[in-house]
């Protein structure tokens, strides 16, 4: 979720209270707004400003977009219907919202636009993810600054861009008796080379790879990633860290192809076991840096070609890693003189 697609439509304020939306979405990161064709707003050049007036929505230079209440399938029928090709609708919904703005969705083939009216923070993920694709607009109606706050914490930020990868070579694989292990299982299907990035410390994490791939005696789970001890960091979409221990279903952590795309996808369930484990020591800029995993054959790292389970890998084998500032506080990058072992 991106607050690209969201305009903030401040409704039923006075001026001061317009002022106080507007300056919070600002600081929040959003530049779109819809406003009444009278409401006072001085724009900034980054920023794109809505008029309604009535059943009409206006953006400076662009073609009026039709604003549409929607009561049953013969009135979205017609909606769509009327759209020109690279045009756009504008829909609010008195009633069913969910199905109805799918029908919108595929009615459109990405040929036209769709905006939808949100009546309430609760009704954005559903708008947003209708079909896969959802609206193309969002317009979420706000009464208060603590609303922008609601709608922010319902949205996903943006994701690292700029992982630092790194291959480094295993010195050491021991085995590190019985430990608490933490399976991350999420509510997207995972691709082979797809994984989390853990590690005993923030400086460097390893490409712990999701499990799509089974073994002779176990089916596959693309769905899971078995990533490691409780202690261990996990690197989530937000670019923060979290320990395994700490994950809980709902929670977003970043699941990435070594030097290749990322994404958020949402933890589903998490499963802490006793397990047999071993600490794999590997190398990265002279420094020895650690991960606890299960001893299994569904457990693999990344190396410079494929994916090597636990049970085969041995020192002199390269694994990738991503290195990242190691100072952190609640998970988030600081700046402190740190040093972990």
């Amino acid at each position: 979720m991106t607050r690209d697609r969201i305009t903030i439509a401040p409704t039923g304020v006075d001026r001061s209270q317009l002022d106080a939306i507007v300056g919070r979405a600002r600081q929040r990161g959003f530049r779109r707004f819809v406003l009444d064709s009278s409401a006072p707003f001085e724009s900034r050049p980054d920023e794109e400003v809505v008029r309604r007036d009535g059943s009409e929505l206006h953006r400076e230079g662009k073609p009026t977009i039709r604003l549409v209440t929607v009561h049953d399938p013969a009135e979205l029928a017609e909606a769509v219907g009327r759209v020109p090709e690279g045009g756009a609708v504008a829909i609010e919904w008195t009633g069913d919202r969910v199905i109805p703005l799918e029908n919108a969705v595929a009615a459109s083939g990405r040929r036209f636009e769709i905006w939808t009216y949100a009546r309430s923070t609760g009704e954005i993920p559903g708008a947003l993810g209708a079909l896969e694709h959802g609206a193309d607009r969002i317009i979420v109606e706000v009464r208060s600054p603590t609303d922008v706050d609601a709608v922010e914490s319902i949205l996903e930020g943006p994701l690292p861009t700029s992982l630092s990868w790194a291959l480094a070579p295993v010195v050491s694989i021991q085995p590190a008796g019985i430990g608490d292990r933490v399976i991350i299982d999420t509510t997207s299907l995972l691709r082979p080379a797809e994984g989390f990035l853990v590690g005993s410390a923030a400086a460097f994490l390893f490409h712990v790879a999701s499990e799509a791939v089974g073994s002779r005696f176990s089916r596959a789970r693309p769905f899971r990633v078995n990533a490691g001890s409780a202690h261990s960091y996990v690197l989530m979409a937000d670019g923060s860290t979290r320990y395994l221990a700490e994950l809980a279903p709902g929670d977003t952590v970043l699941a990435v192809e070594p030097e290749g795309p990322s994404r958020s996808v949402r933890v589903g369930r998490i499963k802490v076991e006793r397990r047999p484990m071993v600490v794999v020591v590997a190398e990265d800029q002279g420094v020895r840096r650690t991960v606890f995993l299960q001893e299994a054959e569904t457990v693999r790292l990344s190396s410079e070609s494929t994916r090597i389970a636990t049970t085969d890998l041995h020192e002199g084998t390269s694994v990738r890693g991503v290195r990242l500032p190691a100072a952190r506080h609640l998970g988030r990058t600081i700046e402190e003189t740190i040093e972990e072992r």
